[in-house]
């Protein structure tokens, strides 16, 4: 690689070489570099264009007469260079959201001005003040010839102050993928009144909180995308978890609609039977229900409510309800619609919405309807006595041919997707398919599309768990036509992406758990915890340096603790090699099976020996004493926050997700099943004796 194309992704934040995860030093391929500096708009074709590229780097600052966002935290001073005609003066003052003014200071700090496309430009240089509040701000520089200029202006506090409940002590909660969670009155599919029923039965058993999968929205019509990690718009939630019954205009049907909607229900309900998750005709039926109850109207009350939520949703709900509605008549690959469709922003594109409002109404107030149900399942929650309630999970990225990538296209880098490098759980790495935000796109509209997405995730919660937080520091870029081993590091403004995570939980006293598992950058755990963002430790992950497992007491504090997760299998089948087994069925080891399971073997083994010498296990304990014991072990940790999969206590068996694949394996369709691997309802925890035994070795606090 030549020293101007290094110093070219250097300039770009992309990393030109990195350690894997054995320790191992890699340097990135020339062809890696030049295709990502390539989804950033960056040529790097040829010496002569990096050449060019790397001149035109110092003079983009220079042709701003302010940065586009500024990202402070409260307390801070920071200087900002303003850009004007040389001998020009200017003035800056901060813009408050509370309508208020503030002037910066300027400082005697001279830098020799610049020839710009033939202009001489001088640079100026303002202090802001260090007591401003938190929120968002805006610059404005006016020079004295007239013009002006605008830029964000982000204060963030500087830690997030943990909610009362983690101030005086620990908690605990379960973990569930909330599609799994069917009872009874399920419609294929767990919903939101199943969240709340769960929330109450688990806060009688002293729990704080329920983390469930991301329910972001999916496609408005079958088939649907299953994995809720590859949504197809973070920002909204998918209907599918809505109950029907909780609706209020349902109980104003007359007898023949009412008749439409309970053959709808017995369709669905019949779903429930399956041994596996059936969404396409789960929401087919809850669907075509939802429309019959739409189209009974709404009374004078319920139609102001609804006109003032899509008031404060705006634009972003418009758009994304266009995209439902052109995807129900052209497919939900935006790819393939008619040329003029494809850019949300086109002349053809407001026609449409012209012609199609009622179908736009329909698919907006499917979001009011999940937006009210949202809040009246946290208000369950909290009244059963929960502190924290529901925490609501949010996905590292979105569908490649979703709502947003067609609705925010322009903030989106393309040309690559999301992944990550080989690990010791997928030993090829993983493409995820997604597109990755684009730094200096997002920087440009002030980080209005990530605030959006982090303020609608907390909207009625808790709390948020962020998957795969270290993607707010780096994200594993993947060029297309190459392997997920091919990819490289592009760096992310961190101060600005955790400092909106930290000012939007703190607006609603919220907790934020980072998911910062697998490579990390070394420093990104440093900031969070400075930040007050819980970090995650899976016991499975954690080890000493000589191979032991990690005695409780190195656990971190400022983490959500448990013994497994959503890409592991349940306990009971890691304890059984389940992982190992379908692993080499699917061909994604990279040494002999024997080898792996042998080593998958130790380190089981270790454990069992830890416990054993710990006394919360006896040498001849059964594998359903393990999984208590095991949560003993976490228990005996300073960990604030301890989680338990749902699927632990029933003693599930069968894996929900196998990293790296599509559909070589049946990922988040697995429904919740006991120990004989038979679909079990959620409710029916509430009568296993491995429950039981769990839930009691949990903290308690007074009165509780």
């Amino acid at each position: 690689m030549s020293p101007d194309l290094a110093a070219l992704a250097v300039a770009h934040r992309v990393a030109t070489d990195y350690w894997d995860w054995q320790g191992r030093h890699v340097e990135v391929s020339s062809s890696t570099i030049v295709a990502v500096l390539g989804a950033l708009g960056v040529d790097a074709g040829t010496d002569a264009a990096v050449r060019s590229s790397l001149a035109a780097l110092e003079e983009e600052r220079w042709r701003r007469v302010v940065p586009p966002t500024v990202v402070m935290r409260t307390g801070w001073t920071p200087w900002v260079p303003v850009h004007v005609p040389h001998g020009q003066s200017v003035e800056v003052d901060v813009h408050l959201e509370d309508g208020g003014t503030r002037p910066a200071r300027p400082v005697d700090h001279w830098v020799a001005p610049r020839v710009v496309d033939g202009r001489e430009i001088g640079e100026a240089t303002v202090e802001l003040p260090g007591d401003l509040p938190p929120g968002w701000h805006r610059l404005e520089a006016r020079i004295g010839d007239g013009t002006s200029a605008t830029a964000t202006l982000i204060v963030a506090p500087a830690r997030l102050e943990l909610p009362a409940a983690l101030r005086e002590g620990r908690v605990w909660g379960l973990m569930t993928q909330l599609y799994q969670a069917r009872s009874a009155a399920s419609w294929g599919v767990g919903d939101l009144a199943d969240l709340a029923g769960l929330s109450t039965w688990s806060a009688a058993q002293g729990a704080d909180f329920v983390l469930v999968n991301p329910m972001h929205a999916a496609e408005p019509s079958s088939p649907l995308e299953p994995s809720p990690y590859l949504p197809t718009a973070r920002a909204f939630t998918s209907p599918l978890y809505l109950h029907v019954e909780d609706v209020p205009e349902t109980r104003l049907l007359d007898g023949r609609a009412r008749a439409r909607v309970d053959a709808c229900a017995k369709r669905a309900i019949e779903l429930d039977r399956l041994d596996s998750i059936d969404r396409d005709p789960a929401w087919t039926a809850k669907r075509e229900a939802l429309e019959i109850v739409f189209n009974r109207g709404r009374d004078a009350d319920r139609e102001a409510a609804f006109t003032a939520y899509r008031s404060e949703r705006g634009e972003a709900l418009d758009t994304y309800a266009t995209w439902c509605v052109l995807a129900d008549e052209h497919g939900s690959d935006w790819t393939t619609w008619p040329e003029g469709l494809r850019d949300a922003s086109s002349p053809e594109v407001a026609a449409y919405r012209e012609g199609h409002r009622e179908q736009m109404a329909f698919h907006a107030w499917l979001q009011w309807l999940c937006d009210e149900q949202l809040g009246r399942t946290q208000g369950a929650a909290t009244a059963a006595g929960m502190r924290l309630g529901i925490l609501r999970d949010l996905a590292v990225g979105v569908h490649p041919r979703g709502a947003d990538a067609w609705g925010l296209s322009s903030v989106l880098a393309h040309g690559v997707t999301v992944g990550a490098p080989p690990d010791q759980f997928n030993q090829l790495g993983q493409n995820w398919s997604q597109p990755p935000w684009h730094p200096e796109r997002l920087a440009e509209v002030g980080y209005g599309p990530f605030r959006d997405m982090v303020r609608a995730v907390l909207r009625d919660s808790g709390g948020i768990r962020v998957d795969h937080v270290i993607g707010m520091f780096r994200l594993w870029w993947v060029p297309e036509g190459c392997t997920p081993a091919e990819g490289t590091y592009v760096g992310y403004d961190d101060e600005a992406l955790v400092g909106i995570l930290v000012l939007e939980a703190s607006r609603v006293g919220a907790v934020v758990v980072g998911e910062d598992l697998g490579v990390v950058e070394p420093r990104a755990r440093d900031v969070l915890r400075e930040r007050g963002i819980f970090g995650t430790s899976i016991l499975w992950f954690e080890w000493t340096a000589d191979g032991r497992p990690l005695p409780p007491e190195g656990y971190r504090e400022l983490c959500l603790a448990s013994v497994t997760t959503h890409d592991l299998p349940p306990t009971a089948g890691y304890l059984g090699l389940a992982h190992v087994r379908l692993r080499e069925r699917l061909g994604l080891l990279t040494r002999d099976v024997a080898e792996e399971s042998a080593h998958e073997r130790t380190s089981i083994d270790r454990v069992r020996a830890a416990l054993v010498e710990r006394g919360l296990l006896a040498a001849d304990g059964t594998n359903e004493d393990m999984i208590v014991a095991l949560h003993g072990w976490l228990v005996d940790s300073p960990a604030r926050m301890l989680g338990v999969s749902l699927s632990d206590l029933v003693g599930d068996r069968r894996i929900i997700n196998q990293p790296g694949t599509q559909d070589e394996y049946p990922n988040w369709r697995v429904p919740l099943s006991g120990p004989d691997e038979r679909p079990i309802a959620w409710d029916e925890a509430l009568t296993s004796p491995l429950a039981a035994q769990i839930t009691a070795r949990m903290p308690r606090r007074a009165g509780r």
